[in-house]
């Protein structure tokens, strides 16, 4: 055989041998890629497993969390209606032992002294007699009590449970303070039921009033009557346990 055949031979193999290596070289290629996209995929779906885990468990964890909220919340809620009660409760106690000041309708009386000692001007009986005692203030304030009031004052003194009144010279204590003529007593209640209880014949009121001590009478729709500003001190007694 002589060498151009040789040469010609040695190049169709190498064609040959060219071309085969080509297309090995390909299928390993597209081989590498799928091998990459199938473990691409594997590793993805994976993730996405693992995910879909977590949120599972995250999902009951809040639902689980909402659900002491809601207790919480329906606590709180009771807790507030109770405090309300409460609240309510301590103003109306406030309201009956004096220490909140009020308006309602009611009436406004005011006793001074008598200095004509009569009243027509002319002097006759007992200089003392045309004077506002204690006695007369505390009688008074019982005949209105009588009449189921809800609040009195004496010259802006709330009377209270532990309220006193007693004489102290040519001048009247109440509360521990001191107080003198012109007396206004405003009370808070029945102006018509607070005017019955004073003005039946023969109570302190009627007797004061012919001796010319009781200055005026007015009924209002908006009688304020002051809080109580002392301090309520029970040394006797106590709850029963």
């Amino acid at each position: 055989m002589n060498k151009s055949k040789i040469a010609i031979l040695l190049g169709v193999v190498c064609m040959v041998l060219t071309f085969v290596m080509c297309i090995q070289l390909k299928t390993i290629d597209v081989a590498n890629k799928t091998v990459a996209s199938s473990f691409s995929e594997n590793r993805l779906r994976d993730e996405v497993l693992k995910w879909k885990d977590r949120y599972e468990e995250v999902y009951n964890e809040v639902q689980i969390e909402e659900a002491k909220l809601e207790k919480m919340r329906k606590k709180a809620t009771e807790n507030d209606d109770a405090a309300a009660a409460t609240r309510e409760k301590l103003k109306i106690a406030n309201r009956l032992l004096g220490f909140t000041e009020l308006t309602g309708k009611g009436v406004e009386i005011t006793l001074d002294d008598n200095k004509l000692q009569s009243v027509d001007g002319t002097t006759t009986g007992n200089v003392l007699d045309y004077i506002v005692h204690d006695d007369d203030l505390i009688q008074i304030i019982n005949d209105i009590k009588n009449a189921g009031v809800d609040a009195i004052a004496i010259n802006d003194q709330r009377i209270v449970s532990t309220t006193g009144i007693a004489c102290d010279g040519n001048v009247v204590r109440i509360n521990k303070e001191k107080v003198s003529a012109p007396y206004v007593i405003k009370v808070i209640g029945s102006p018509e039921g607070i005017m019955g209880a004073l003005t039946t014949p023969g109570t302190c009121f009627d007797t004061l009033d012919k001796l010319g001590l009781v200055k005026s009478v007015n009924k209002s729709n908006s009688v304020i009557v002051p809080k109580y500003e002392g301090i309520i001190e029970l040394e006797y007694m106590k709850p029963v346990e």
